[in-house]
């Protein structure tokens, strides 16, 4: 029974390998390694949805896009973002300064507060509010196209220049 089995599997396996080699090959492009420095980020304004003073720092993919993505969100003191939630999850590292996140539909809501180096798995469509305690910033990892959707239609900055990229749920 063993030397049958043997003689199979030397019988295929240069077909399988053939098979392989012979396969048609993708058009997907092949990813590329991505090393940057803290002191090398190009940091901008974060999107018109977010509140003004937040600063964005795309590390690797486009948030915009489904695709995975990185990027670094920093945040002054006393920033704000009012209760909303994503359509997908994210995945945050809390990198310096002291990062305050609301569960729940308020400010008020039960809080966690995260330090450097803390992390937060948040599942898409979770109801959520942050605020920083000294300057914080937070590494998020997920899969886009990224959005935000504020519980209160008001609290959207966009709304005010008559866009609405978020709506309550």
């Amino acid at each position: 029974m063993k030397a049958i089995v043997a003689v199979t599997v030397c019988a295929v396996a240069p077909c399988l390998f053939a098979s392989a080699a012979d396969a048609p090959k993708t058009s997907h492009p092949k990813p590329k390694a991505v090393s940057i420095n803290a002191a090398d980020l190009t940091w901008g304004p974060a999107p018109p949805q977010f509140p003004k003073g937040g600063q964005i720092a795309v590390l690797h993919g486009d948030p915009s896009k489904p695709m995975q993505f990185a990027i670094r969100f920093k945040m002054p003191d006393g920033y704000q973002i009012a209760p909303h939630w994503h359509s997908k999850d994210e995945q945050l590292t809390i990198l310096s300064g002291t990062f305050i996140l609301h569960m729940g539909d308020t400010m008020d809501a039960p809080a966690h507060t995260l330090t450097a180096g803390a992390f937060h798995y948040l599942p898409g469509t979770m109801h959520h509010a942050a605020q920083a305690q000294g300057e914080v910033i937070v590494e998020v990892h997920g899969i886009g196209p990224f959005d935000i959707h504020y519980l209160n239609p008001a609290d959207d900055p966009t709304a005010s220049a008559g866009a609405s990229a978020g709506s309550s749920r």
